[in-house]
């Protein structure tokens, strides 16, 4: 189950840490003498203990008559997980790559579609399930929509038609194993939408080629220009464009359309600071009667494209780097109460074996893992990637919170209240000046926090690319700054250039995104750079991927600012 709103049990500050000081510098000393845990970058993949499903499925199924079922989770449930068994016999590690793919766009866009025809293509879904989804959305006057059921769970989804909160489900072909995230396209679910891509590998942007339905999108105020931001500035570095629709009666397979959509979106996707040459691959599909899905289309229904389908692009995709020797991180995105507490996340960083003593971050406990599962299976151990439930023992499920972070005990993930930051300012509601006092909702991996700018540390100058020398009070939209940013409660934060999917950032007010950021550093460590002043700062230079400096930019230190006067 991907993110789904968490009852707001009490804030981070409301959470009394622990006098457990000693503990934790116990099983530091217990964790460097086992050297660190470090697993060897071949055993980082999940090693199955249990060939056998689960007694009881974690995921909410769909039964046929024919008892087969749906593997798409259903959202806002706890999944059960049974007691761990003290013996398992070993099967042999099924070592297929591992993604997660989000997919991303405006409203009726098609996402739930596509995505539901992909787990029918694939072999998760059998034909009487598809005609008991067909008799049900015909029941409800929306014929075209019985695909979408697959993914949109919730009776709330399919009577709005509408996607509310980001569904998950799990597909596989001949050498990967994907998970889908189907992200909402309403503006008002921004954060939900937020909350998958964080968590992604790579990223489908689906475009419907439906004449008016791609103008919608794209305009000022469509989800099409905000999802491709935000998508990049929470690390998805790939993405695939994917022109939906391309049989409807207004487009007919129409290259004309489909080279009219591609000119406008190229240019906008550079400006988001994508490389479209080599990161963006754009391709036509139906994904109602799923065409050029699974299969390549056939030269009768469109003879002008001879390129890749669906499924051949996503096995092409190269997998991240990952570091199974690092330091563990897994924020968290759940948690649910079953034999224990049960929480779930994306791991980040580093690997993580059954027993190991984990620490939960930032209230400080100390845990242990008594159990790792993956899809259906208990395993051994997991790696970096891997979307990952952890059975813990140490601490009960009301003191953790949608945000809290799983860690190593040797190097514990920074818990702070405030920290410095590179900003790019995107625009601001009603053309407004950023100060320090303005408050905004930060959006960082799992955490969603309210946040206040505190100081206005430089700006860069947009010509010279280098930092001006007089004081700021205020800047305005396009500005790229460094900044003090103050949170109420203690967050789990890294700095960008040692953990980029635990330090980038988005800022959000008033349902909008106003900027994107950065973590360089927290406060402590920033203003001890120089025995100088506390007020002194160092200069930085700004480096745009695009001239527009609209998303992709990078903080080099090149020297230190002289001595105020």
């Amino acid at each position: 189950m991907l993110p789904v709103r968490l009852p707001c049990l009490r804030p981070y500050a409301c959470y009394r840490v622990p006098h457990i000081e000693e503990e934790i510098r116990s099983l530091q000393l217990d964790s460097e003498a086992e050297d660190n845990g470090a697993v060897k970058p071949d055993e980082a993949m999940p090693e199955v203990e249990n060939e056998s499903k689960m007694e009881e499925d974690p995921r909410e199924e769909i039964h046929t008559q024919s008892d087969q079922s749906v593997v798409v989770e259903h959202k806002g449930k706890a999944k059960e997980i049974p007691e761990p068994e003290e013996e398992h016999d070993d099967i042999e590690l099924d070592r297929k790559r591992h993604l997660n793919v989000v997919f991303i766009g405006h409203v009726d866009a098609g996402k739930s579609t596509t995505g539901g025809q992909i787990l029918f293509l694939s072999g998760q879904v059998d034909d009487r399930t598809i005609q008991k989804y067909e008799k049900e959305a015909k029941d409800k006057s929306r014929e075209s929509w019985y695909m979408a059921y697959i993914m949109d769970t919730n009776e709330e989804e399919r009577e709005k038609g509408k996607t509310v909160e980001v569904g998950r489900a799990h597909f596989e072909t001949e050498t990967s194993r994907f998970t889908i995230l189907d992200a909402p396209g309403h503006k008002s679910y921004v954060p939900n939408m937020i909350s998958g891509a964080s968590q992604a590998d790579v990223g489908v942007l689906v475009i419907s080629a439906r004449k008016g339905e791609f103008e919608t999108g794209y305009e000022r105020g469509g989800q099409t220009r905000e999802h491709v931001q935000l998508a990049k500035t929470l690390g998805v570095s790939k993405l695939l464009v994917v022109v939906n629709k391309m049989d409807d009666p207004t487009v007919n397979w129409s290259k004309e359309r489909y080279d009219e959509i591609g000119s406008k979106m190229v240019p906008f996707l550079k400006a988001s600071g994508y490389n479209v040459k080599k990161d963006v691959q754009f391709l036509p599909i139906s994904g109602l009667i799923g065409l050029n899905i699974k299969t390549r289309l056939d030269n009768s229904v469109c003879s002008w494209w001879d390129g890749p389908c669906l499924f051949e692009v996503l096995d092409s995709i190269e997998v991240p780097l990952r570091d199974p020797k690092g330091s563990f991180r897994m924020p968290i995105i759940d948690r649910f109460k079953d034999m224990g507490t049960v929480v779930m996340g994306k791991v980040e960083s580093g690997s993580v074996r059954e027993g190991d003593s984990l620490v939960v971050m930032p209230n400080k406990v100390p845990v242990k893992a008594v159990a790792l599962y993956i899809d259906d299976d208990r395993v051994k151990r997991a790696g970096p990637g891997e979307n990952l439930r952890v059975r813990l023992s140490g601490i009960e499920d009301e003191d953790i919170l949608s945000g809290f972070v799983l860690s190593s005990v040797a190097n514990p993930i920074p818990a702070v209240t405030e920290f410095f930051a590179q900003l790019q300012i995107l625009e601001l509601l009603d053309n407004a000046i950023l100060t320090a006092g303005y408050k905004a909702v930060l959006h960082i991996h799992s955490v969603v926090e309210e946040c206040e700018i505190i100081e206005l540390v430089s700006q860069m100058d947009p010509k010279t690319k280098k930092p001006m020398k007089k004081h700021i009070r205020f800047v305005k939209n396009g500005a790229v700054v460094v900044c003090k940013i103050q949170v109420g409660n203690m967050i789990c934060i890294e700095k960008f250039a040692d953990f980029p999917q635990l330090g980038r950032f988005t800022l959000r007010t008033e349902g909008k995104t106003i900027a994107v950021g950065k973590v360089i550093d927290q406060p402590s460590n920033y203003r001890n750079r120089s025995r100088r002043t506390a007020w002194q700062l160092d200069a930085f230079e700004v480096s745009a991927a695009s001239p527009t400096m609209q998303n992709e930019w990078t903080l080099k230190e090149i020297r230190t600012c002289d001595e105020r006067t």
